[in-house]
């Protein structure tokens, strides 16, 4: 009778254990290199609050930012093998997958965010979306950072002032070449590396966004920013196609409106911190900021110019095209 009774007392423990199991919510790793005051950072809070807001008990959302799990260059790797479900790594990091996102890393080719978002937004970028689906990545939307502007140790003005310089660089060849052009070094190394690798002056500089040079401090460390404009630095909201499709139905479609809702709060932040942060930069008197004169500016987009036609082969003369045109 006691082996009886302890085997129904087993039986209803394991019976126990695997109502509670089911009942577990989905839960969402969120894998960014960011510190949580930049936009993609809010993004990415304001998507785990609206998750646990409308599917509380359904779906869980946990955030590690500031590269906790994983840096841009391993993370996507991670989102296949199931490890992390969502990632948001610039577009620079996406060539092993698909060579047409090269596009956003063309220098001066989007006049401003304004084109950029046109550019996204249109026929040409929501394909790009799902450009990798073969490859197990899915694109969720692009969320902007800004305008990139270039810092250094010594004043840019014009090209000739960065040549034999060494520049740190996203994961990319349109961006090696892009400082090739004007006879500097790029440097391919981790976001996370960068204020230690110019506080110790083994680099000359870097390229970002108002944003990321305000929230990493990478001003306290660079004497000059020279405000560029020069490329667009954007994130893609990614995750595998195996995770997305084996969501539940029923809740497929209130994350992805949590993901549009959380995407389009963490852009209109980017927009306002744009400026702001670059205020703040100018406020602490840590690193002066250089205005191009329209003059210097043509030099620049003279001497860059060129690298859109060596990476034409690779994009697609269409999608470069579409992206000139966004312009207007």
């Amino acid at each position: 009778m006691r082996k009886f009774t302890a085997g129904l007392f087993m039986a209803a423990a394991m019976m126990t254990a695997t109502v509670a199991s089911a009942a577990d919510p989905i839960v969402i790793k969120f894998s960014h290199v960011v510190a949580e005051n930049t936009p993609k950072g809010q993004m990415a809070l304001k998507f785990r609050d609206l998750i646990a807001e409308r599917l509380a008990g359904k779906v869980k959302v946990e955030v590690f930012p500031s590269s906790q799990l994983y840096g841009d260059n391993k993370v996507l790797e991670a989102m296949l093998l199931g490890d992390v479900q969502m990632a948001a790594p610039s577009l620079s990091k996406f060539k092993k997958y698909t060579k047409k996102l090269q596009v956003f890393d063309l220098p001066f080719l989007f006049n401003d965010m304004a084109a950029a978002e046109k550019f996204q937004q249109g026929p040409s970028g929501q394909n790009l979306l799902t450009s990798m689906k073969k490859k197990g990545i899915l694109g969720l939307g692009y969320l902007h950072n800004g305008m990139k502007q270039v810092s250094a140790s010594t004043p840019l003005h014009v090209p000739a002032d960065a040549k034999g310089l060494k520049f740190r660089i996203m994961t990319s060849d349109v961006l090696s070449a892009q400082f090739e052009a004007i006879d500097a070094t790029p440097l391919k190394k981790p976001f996370s590396e960068v204020f230690t690798l110019l506080q110790t002056k083994a680099i000359d500089g870097q390229e970002n966004t108002w944003s990321n040079i305000f929230s990493k401090k990478f001003f306290e460390v660079q004497e000059y920013i020279t405000a560029s404009d020069h490329g667009v630095l954007d994130y893609l909201v990614v995750t595998s196609v195996d995770f997305w499709d084996n969501l539940p139905a029923d809740l497929r479609g209130d994350v992805k409106q949590a993901m549009d809702e959380a995407i389009a709060h963490g852009n209109k932040i980017a927009a306002e911190k744009a400026m702001g942060d670059r205020k703040a930069i100018e406020n602490s008197g840590r690193s002066k900021i250089i205005d191009l004169t329209d003059a210097e500016r043509g030099k620049w987009v003279d001497a860059m110019k060129p690298v859109w036609a060596k990476f034409e082969g690779q994009i697609g003369k269409d999608l470069i095209d579409a992206a000139i045109a966004s312009n207007n």
